[in-house]
């Protein structure tokens, strides 16, 4: 099972339900809550109320719109035992599928597909395949909300969590937005009932740059944070993508983007009939 844990940890960085518009995902009229801006205004380096919350909303919930991206990207994952850094290609067909192909030393190590459905992914160095939905990845990052549409968002440095105006306090300063929930976010889902405290840092221009879920009732915690953000075809994108995972056992990851292609590749993906599936408990 430890050759599955990088394995699957890049897997859930590499794919990120349908995308909410900015209405279902902006609870109320983002009108009811509009001040005109001072443009006059100058942001202190303390945190101060943001008076054009309209302007705020329409940038960071709007959905990205692309059809398909291919990234290169340098993996380096840290769980404790020694892994190489990997080389990964990564295919995003937007709210379809992910695809990746690892490499260590130019040898190929593993291949994965995410969709709606679910996982599946393969492990060349042991023979070995997985096919699941969601909820081990979810148990992976210590959290209860992942679907295919959040891990895609993760991956484009979207925000995927949902916010609203009434359970979030937005403040602005000199170094840009940050958004702290001022109530516990209840995450329901079939298996449980989790509690987040959540903290999200945008840059002036709107780019997330961080993302910070506590688990109110445990030690578990989520960071995601994002750096040298660029823009691709109109598109803009991050290069750098950390996350840490923290808990009884804590962990990272670190994905560093090196190229971004818009057009369509061939995926394939088939195991071959001498692999032996493992079942993830």
């Amino acid at each position: 099972m430890k050759n599955w844990i990088p394995i699957l940890l890049i897997l859930l960085t590499l794919s990120s339900c349908k995308t909410r518009n900015a209405a279902k995902n902006h609870s109320g009229n983002p009108q009811d809550s509009t001040v005109v801006v001072d443009d006059n205004r100058t942001p202190k380096d303390a945190n101060e109320p943001v008076r054009d919350k309209l302007s705020f909303y329409e940038h960071v919930v709007v959905p990205l719109k692309f059809e398909q991206v291919k990234i290169n990207s340098k993996v380096n994952v840290e769980t404790g035992s020694f892994i190489p850094t990997l080389d990964a290609v990564i295919y995003i067909e937007n709210d379809k599928k992910v695809w990746m192909n690892l490499q260590a030393l130019f040898f190929n190590v593993a291949k994965g597909i995410a969709t709606p459905e679910g996982i599946k992914g393969q492990d060349k160095t042991s023979k070995t395949y997985i096919d699941s939905d969601f909820d081990y990845l979810n148990k992976l990052l210590n959290v209860n909300f992942i679907d295919y549409k959040s891990l895609e968002k993760i991956l484009m440095g979207r925000t995927f969590v949902k916010i609203s105006d009434s359970q979030f306090t937005l403040t602005q300063n000199a170094q840009g937005f940050k958004m702290v929930s001022n109530t516990n976010q209840k995450i329901v889902t079939d298996e449980k009932t989790r509690e987040y405290k959540i903290v999200l840092n945008y840059d002036t221009n709107y780019d997330l740059l961080s993302v910070n879920l506590k688990d109110v009732l445990s030690t578990d915690e989520l960071e995601i944070s994002y750096s040298n953000w660029n823009e691709y075809s109109g598109i803009r994108l991050p290069k750098n993508v950390k996350i840490i995972i923290k808990g009884s056992k804590s962990s990272q990851i670190l994905l560093e983007n090196t190229k971004f292609d818009f057009s369509r590749m061939e995926t394939a993906y088939s195991v071959p009939s001498s692999y032996k599936k493992i079942e993830i408990k």
